[in-house]
């Protein structure tokens, strides 16, 4: 894994692009080349490699509208001598602050340190946040759960038609929108699952919807996925004494009929399922602690499932 820290995103890319925007911005406006040295606290060799010259630019930088209205201001004090050094330093921070909260600086920190994707990072602006931290493990487990799904053949066989869902919620999640799932569901394609997107929060319905009514009764179960509904899948569970609850496929107040059901059981099992209606397809529920316990649940049943069946065997 690459770790990158901010600042040095902020010295390599950012100020290089801002030097050269005000050395064309101040050359616009008739300063010499050493008085733009000597603002800049560049050489003139520098400045005069500099003026008109991209290839040291971060295009999302010098695009951004803030960035280019901060150059024009300091530009237009220093071209006035109405901006000293201090106050065009102020302005500066204060930009790279703004693009430090999950903006630009952000973007390229991503590509430069690929474990920052998609967690909606704000470690610089506000430090260790519990709640990003919660977060980003939420979408590791996706991750993970999504690795072992792939990378078990048996899976895809007990994929529905509808597709297949790997969520993992953040503690004390009460929406949709704090689970962490897969932008457009699993698909299966002969022996393989296809994996359309990197996990992100909001991302599911159903899944979701079944992991926050578990939590309601259970809060440690945060993670689930929906395989097709089997009596081979069923009866691999009950081999391995699980008691799978059945519950009505209709949709409609969906959480509250799941939580009444679970608060008559009084646990959550690991196996929930429905025969279906409908329109509606049979579906299964694998739940665990986060997605990581509920993909390895998946992975044995659905081997279970096609095991060949001893009673089956020839005389």
């Amino acid at each position: 894994m690459s770790l990158r820290l901010p600042s040095e995103i902020v010295v390599e890319r950012f100020l290089p692009t801002a030097r050269a925007m005000l050395a064309d911005e101040l050359d616009e406006r008739g300063l010499t080349q050493q008085e733009i040295a000597d603002r800049l606290g560049v050489t003139q060799a520098a400045v005069s490699k500099t003026l008109g010259q991209n290839g040291v630019v971060e295009e999302r930088f010098r695009e951004d509208d803030r960035m280019q209205a901060t150059m024009t201001r300091i530009a237009e004090g220093f071209a006035a001598d109405t901006m000293d050094s201090y106050e065009a330093l102020a302005e500066l921070l204060e930009l790279i602050r703004e693009f430090e909260d999950r903006g630009p600086i952000c973007a390229v920190h991503e590509e430069e340190m690929p474990a920052l994707s998609g967690l909606g990072c704000d470690l610089c602006v506000r430090g260790t946040d519990t709640g990003v931290l919660a977060e980003r493990d939420a979408l590791t487990a996706v991750r993970t759960a999504v690795r072992r799904v792939t990378n078990t053949s048996a899976v895809a066989a007990h994929i529905p038609n509808v597709g297949t869902n790997i969520a993992t919620a953040v503690p004390e999640a009460t929406d949709e929108t704090e689970v962490a799932a897969v932008p457009g569901r699993l698909h299966a394609v002969g022996d393989r699952v296809l994996v359309p997107a990197r996990p992100e929060f909001g991302a599911s319905q159903h899944v979701a919807r079944t992991v926050i009514a578990a939590m309601a009764i259970e809060p440690s179960i945060r993670g689930a996925l929906n395989l097709a509904t089997s009596d081979a899948l069923l009866t691999a569970a009950r081999d391995r004494g699980i008691d799978p609850l059945r519950f009505e496929a209709g949709y409609e107040n969906r959480a509250e009929h799941l939580r009444n059901r679970f608060h008559e059981r009084g646990t959550v099992p690991q196996v929930i399922y429905h025969e279906g209606a409908f329109g509606i397809e049979p579906v299964t529920y694998l739940l665990g602690t986060t997605a990581v316990e509920a993909a390895a649940l998946a992975a044995d049943l659905a081997a279970a499932a096609d095991a060949p069946n001893d009673s089956d065997a020839a005389p």
